[in-house]
Parts: C-alpha cells; structure tokens; sequence
C-alpha cells in the first residue's frame, strides 16, 4: 500500500512495524473510596507491563501484526517479568538490550474512583542512559522493509535523531509519540523527520510551544472544558495544531478523552487516500482488512468523499464510542496499536483510524493496559461505528 507521505510510501511484503522505545513496569493502585491525604486507604496494587512502546508492540501483536522492539531492560524482577511475557508471546527478543547494570523502567500510578490516573512517579533513567544511538544503529538493517518507524519520546535526544535520522536515510515514515506534556517538547529535536504524531491535548500545546521556540499556547483549563463543544474545543487546539502542520509533520491525531480524536493534516482528505492493489493481506492482516471491507464497503461513504478540493487545514472528527470504563491507561497506546496494524492491512488512514478508536474502545474495558485478546468481529463492528461517525470540521485556509 501506499500513501503520499514524507519518506518513502508506505510499501508492505514481508516487513513489519519497527518500534523504539520504553518497555516499563507499570504499579497501579486503585483505591476503592476516594483517597485522602495522608493515610491508606482500602484498594487493590496490581504489577502491570506497560510503557508506551511496549504497549503499542503488544496491542500490533495481539492484532496478528510481528513489530520488532528495540528497548532495554534490566535483569531484576521487573525486566524479568516483561521480558518473559514478550518471548510468551512469540515475539523477537533480539532488539532487547538486557544488561545487569539496568534498573528496568518502573512507573507507579494512583488512580482515581473513576479510573483516571490522579498522580503518578516515573523511573525510566535507564532508557535515556542504555538506549542509545548505538544500539538502535545496531539494527538498521530492519528499517529497509518497514511501512513505518515508532519513536516514544523516553529516548534522549541523541538516540531519537539518531533513530529518525537513520528512518529518513532508509526512506521510512516516523510515528512520534510523545508519552508525556515534559517529553513531548522532545520533538524539536526531529520534527524535520516526522510524518505522524498523537499527541493528547496538553502534549499538543507543549509540542506547539517547543515548536515556536516561546510559550505562546496555554494548557486548557478544566473550566474551558466543561460542556464544550467538539468544534470550540477544535478551535481552541487549531492554532497549535496548525504549528505543527506548519512545521512539516503531515498526519497530527489529536486524542481529547471522551470527545474522541481530531485528525488533521494540510491539504484535504484526497491526501487520506492511497492506493492498495500491491497489499500483501495473507494471514491476520487479510482478515482485518476483509472484516472492516465487509462492514464498510468501497461505496460507503464517510460523509467526506466529496471535499476533495484543495485546502490548507483539513480536519475530522472521530466521535468516542460508549464503552464500559475499567481503566484508561492504555486507550491512547492501543489506538496507535490498532491504526499502525490497519496501515499495514492494507486500509487508508481514514479507515485505521476507525479500527483503533474500536481497539482503544476494547482496552479501556480491561484492567490491564492491553487486553488479552481481541474480538475481530466486535473490533470490525465498532470501527463501523466510527467511520460512519466520523465528520468533517474544518476545511479552511488558514491565511
């Protein structure tokens, strides 16, 4: 398949997503009353494997897809835990640096009553100290079939240019993730490289300041949030949005919880579109793409097919789908899952959209980050749903 896109266009045979990034410890505690400061109170801890990176790898596996993981873990009980899961899996442990040195990356959360996460303390060092650019350089020889490179921003600086310099040399598109508000800015360092980001909206607006070289975009106050529309919430994110359109990137996905996703780029929908006859779509892949054609045949239309004159700003709406909230830690991380596996099934941006907010859908039902096992058919369904959900809200010059 292919897209028009930086890099190289987006080819799939035999290739599979490479992924850089964080494999973490995840402790959750959940108290079963509302907490209060300065003393216990009644919950379950739970020891969950998480990192950004990691999360997305094991969604794309969980969906058919085989990426290749480059991390670093230690050899205590957290890095043991994480890495007897992925071999479990049937998963390459080869990309893995594993070293006795390392304290394997440990993230503990608090949540609330609701599922959200109210406070949370991360000890990732190790990534920036043993992931270095030599050891993402090791395997440069997985990059040359890749349809797309994934960063997380726990990289350092020297290890994320060395990785999206070194996917811009193989002609490989880069998915930039930037896990949290801090790490976010680190796309200064290679916007020049990037094709996708997914920010959610507090990392968008520190991506727009790092972009700009000042603070000029403030973080959204909850009370500008309350009851708001979807499109005066599009509107107080366009401006940032548009930095980073501005600034080269071509795909910006925009998660914003409960309202869904904004999926915005330069040009119009037509720059969504490619084309799919050179697909290879034998095994899971094949039945990805043959169960969402089943459910939203060629001829059914999105509500866009007619916008395809130019434009400088194009963006659409991908409403939430209901679902019963266990947990929300991994929703964002099994979105970019599912919309990665669908680019190479063989199905457009607009489509693998769809099929990650239905897999984002099936991960906050589950208490771990990334369920057990998905549903196709349920997953097929569900990507029906937002599809025909999906709508245009703006297609304007920004002149």
């Amino acid at each position: 398949m292919q897209v028009a896109l930086r890099g190289k266009k987006l080819e799939h045979g035999d290739g599979e997503v490479v992924i850089i990034g964080g494999m973490v410890l995840d402790i959750h505690a959940t108290p079963s009353v509302r907490a209060n400061s300065g003393t216990t109170v009644p919950g379950k801890v739970y020891y969950v494997r998480g990192g950004v990176a990691r999360n997305v790898a094991e969604c794309m596996s969980k969906l058919g897809a085989k990426p290749f993981m480059i991390s670093a873990i230690g050899f205590d009980m957290a890095g043991n835990l994480l890495l007897n899961q992925w071999k479990s899996a049937g998963l390459s442990a080869e990309g893995i640096l594993k070293d006795k040195d390392i304290e394997t990356p440990v993230v503990c959360n608090l949540f609330d009553i609701n599922g959200e996460v109210a406070a949370g303390v991360a000890s990732v060092e190790a990534l920036e100290k043993y992931l270095t650019p030599d050891w993402i350089l090791h395997f440069r020889n997985s990059l040359p079939s890749a349809p797309v490179l994934m960063v997380d921003a726990n990289l350092s600086h020297p290890a994320l240019e060395a990785a999206c310099k070194m996917a811009a040399d193989m002609e490989c598109p880069v998915w930039f993730e930037p896990v949290s508000v801090t790490k976010a800015r680190r796309i200064s360092f290679v916007v020049e490289y990037v094709t996708f980001v997914s920010p959610n909206e507090d990392e968008l607006i520190a991506m727009a300041n790092a972009l700009s070289g000042c603070d000029e975009f403030q973080p959204l106050k909850e009370s500008q949030k309350k009851n708001i529309s979807v499109m005066s919430l599009f509107q107080l994110l366009k401006p940032a949005i548009w930095v980073l359109l501005e600034n080269g990137i071509e795909m910006v996905l925009v998660t914003v919880g409960s309202n869904g996703v904004f999926l915005c780029n330069k040009g119009g929908p037509r720059h969504f579109k490619k084309h799919t006859e050179k697909i290879n779509r034998t095994g899971f892949g094949g039945q990805l793409y043959k169960a969402f054609m089943q459910k939203n045949p060629p001829s059914r239309s999105s509500g866009i097919s007619e916008l395809n004159k130019s434009s400088h700003l194009f963006a659409v709406h991908f409403p939430s789908l209901a679902a019963s909230v266990v947990r929300l830690t991994g929703a964002g991380d099994c979105l970019v899952g599912g919309i990665l596996t669908s680019i190479c099934a063989g199905l457009d941006i607009m489509q693998s959209v769809s099929v990650g907010i239905a897999v984002a859908k099936a991960a906050v039902e589950a208490e771990a980050n990334v369920p057990n096992t998905f549903n196709l058919s349920a997953i097929a369904e569900d990507a029906k749903s937002a599809y025909s959900g999906a709508k245009v809200l703006f297609h304007q010059s920004m002149l």
